[in-house]
């Protein structure tokens, strides 16, 4: 007799979880080294795999040994993709409302992370950036804590002005070198030094701001905005993505619904 195969709900949704997961993880290291330790791993559990079936006893008891040590060289290749992967999940998914520890334990003060009075002042910014075509790094921080890069400038502590951003990226201002992180509706600091991204698919044309923009992206899940200093090109970086050659209309729409 044929046995029928059962197929219940809880198998459906496991596969559907397998596929986000596998997804999830594809977005992060594509473009990057990662990608290709990860391929490289993938074939030597293949030919654990083969070696197996066809009862090569040695060379599968050779490669079961190095996939059983396998775990724990995986979190140390793949420690900033994991980092990233659990911030994916913490930060974008537990900011459904219905997962939001604040929702839950009554701490929510309702209170903006930008304020839209901050967001025009940015704005303004950065039109009269990217009209004189002066080189601009800004990013502005979300759920996640930026200290430690915070730590690698000078603080400022000073409310969100166009006139003060402006004046800042000034290419005579020793300050106009590194990125300005905005917290709060405050200039938190200045010069900070931002994580350069390993992404290998970034076009060639865009220069050091872009990768630290992507970079930062990639780590955390604050909102980077980037003026090109060659062109006055506005570029958005946000959930370890890039997005050039934006309008200023697109821009404000883009921060607009991150900053609801």
């Amino acid at each position: 007799m044929i046995a029928l195969i059962t197929v219940r709900f809880w198998d459906i949704l496991d596969i559907l979880l397998l596929a986000l997961l596998l997804f999830e993880l594809y977005r992060l290291i594509r473009g990057t080294v990662a990608m290709d330790i990860f391929v490289g791993i993938f074939l030597v559990y293949i030919f654990w795999l083969a070696f197996r079936a066809l009862h090569m006893e040695m060379m599968a008891s050779l490669l079961g040994q190095i996939i059983g040590v396998g775990v724990i060289a995986l979190i140390v290749v793949f420690q900033q993709e994991i980092r990233r992967f659990l911030l994916l999940l913490g930060g974008r998914y537990s900011k459904r409302r219905w997962l939001n520890f604040s929702t839950w334990a009554g701490g929510g003060t309702g209170e903006k992370m930008f304020s839209d009075p901050a967001l025009r002042q940015v704005l303004n910014a950065v039109r009269h950036l990217s009209a004189s075509k002066t080189g601009a790094l800004i990013a502005i921080a979300r759920e996640s804590g930026l200290e430690t890069i915070i730590g690698t400038g000078d603080r400022i502590d000073a409310a969100v002005n166009a006139r003060l951003l402006e004046s800042i990226f000034f290419k005579n201002n020793p300050l106009h070198d590194g990125a300005v992180i905005v917290q709060h509706d405050h200039i938190v600091a200045a010069r900070c030094v931002l994580p350069v991204t390993e992404n290998i698919f970034l076009p060639a044309r865009y220069g050091m701001r872009h990768r630290a923009a992507l970079g930062l992206a990639e780590k955390t899940d604050a909102v980077v905005i980037v003026v090109s200093e060659e062109t006055g090109e506005i570029s958005l970086a946000y959930d370890a993505e890039i997005y050039f050659n934006l309008s200023l209309q697109k821009l404000e729409e883009e921060l607009e619904k991150l900053f609801p």
